[in-house]
């Protein structure tokens, strides 16, 4: 199966997140826009690339940003993880066999879809893309007509694009 492309309809799932509820995207689409993070705890792309996500959910949070990321690890491993890189957004997990993450077309990790209120997906990145990065803060920030501060800080040394 190919990965859901830009301008294609986000397929619609529930998974159960590591708050114990369960989670529906066609229900979390009526209150806005939703970023999905698709990943495994033991990738090194995902790890370098998820602070960089997380940056962004603080930077919208007060505005209502809806940032997912799926896991195909278990909860506990997540629990690790979320500890180890500061992450505040919801995690839900795909558990095997990973029924989201093939029906997305998951082939690398992490894999980024950014979805409109309407389920269309209007990007989807692999692996580590600043320009996605920087390309989803300002659809954010146009979106919430807020000016947010720079992703990245003039101090941290950015790679262009790291593979998942």
């Amino acid at each position: 199966m190919s990965t859901i492309g830009r301008g294609q309809t986000a397929p619609r799932f529930e998974l159960l997140g590591m708050d114990g509820k369960t989670h529906s995207l066609q229900e979390a689409l009526t209150r806005g826009p939703i970023l999905l993070a698709f990943f495994k705890i033991s990738c090194p792309t995902c790890q370098y690339t998820f602070p960089f996500i997380e940056r962004l959910y603080q930077q919208f949070r007060q505005n209502g940003i809806q940032i997912w990321a799926v896991s195909q690890d278990n909860a506990p491993a997540n629990q690790a993880f979320v500890q180890e890189f500061g992450i505040t957004f919801l995690i839900l997990i795909d558990d095997y066999p990973y029924e989201a993450s093939r029906t997305y077309g998951i082939k690398f990790v992490p894999t980024i879809f950014l979805i409109k209120s309407d389920g269309k997906v209007a990007l989807m990145s692999d692996g580590f893309a600043k320009n996605d990065l920087l390309a989803i803060q300002k659809w954010f920030a146009k979106h919430f007509s807020v000016d947010p501060a720079p992703l990245f800080l003039p101090r941290e040394r950015v790679p262009e694009f790291k593979p998942g």
